[in-house]
């Protein structure tokens, strides 16, 4: 079994300060294909990713192939549910093709502060919904402020790796004074 992201790229970030259970990231700005789902939760993540992948794979308008990039992004908003893959670094929006999925969004996204929690296993929508709970009061209990929604940051493949080599985290974007 082999991990997913071990050769991949990940988007480049530098750790500002780590506490005991949690570490606080500013993540420099990248470039996402995203999906947006109405309704959809954690737990049915497949078509979404499936759209993105055929998007990287060669369903764009070049029929250019993309590197896969790690991790994949999963979150909510209000009645919607979102996927995102960051494109490699070496892209810029311009570069990119056109995706044949009117459904997959290109977007520019601004780096962001992110406090951090990383666990390994399954990615249950309970078991997240906890951990994003328990970041949220470990983010309080030191005095920061989450500024957005948490998000999923799945690193592996869940068909191809074992559980307890998964490597996945909670981000959730937080305000912070230097």
């Amino acid at each position: 079994m082999s991990n997913m992201a071990e050769d991949l790229e990940e988007p480049q970030y530098e750790t500002l300060r780590k506490y005991k259970k949690f570490e606080v990231r500013k993540y420099a700005d990248t470039i996402q294909a995203r999906v947006v789902t109405q309704g959809m939760d954690y737990g049915n993540a497949a078509r979404p990713f499936r759209r993105i992948a055929g998007y990287i794979f060669g369903g764009n308008e070049r029929q250019q192939s993309i590197a896969m990039t790690a991790p994949v992004h999963i979150w909510k908003s209000e009645e919607e549910s979102l996927m995102a893959f960051t494109m490699p670094s070496e892209h810029k929006m311009e570069d990119l093709p056109i995706p044949n999925d009117s459904g997959v969004d290109l977007l520019h996204v601004e780096g962001e502060v992110v406090a951090v929690l990383k666990f390994s296993g399954l990615s249950r929508p309970s078991k997240v919904s906890r951990l994003q709970r328990k970041l949220t009061n470990l983010i309080e209990v030191e005095g920061l402020t989450p500024s957005s929604q948490a998000k999923l940051a799945v690193y592996d493949n869940p068909m191809s790796t074992l559980p307890f080599m998964r490597r996945n985290e909670i981000h959730i974007p937080i305000e912070w004074v230097v």
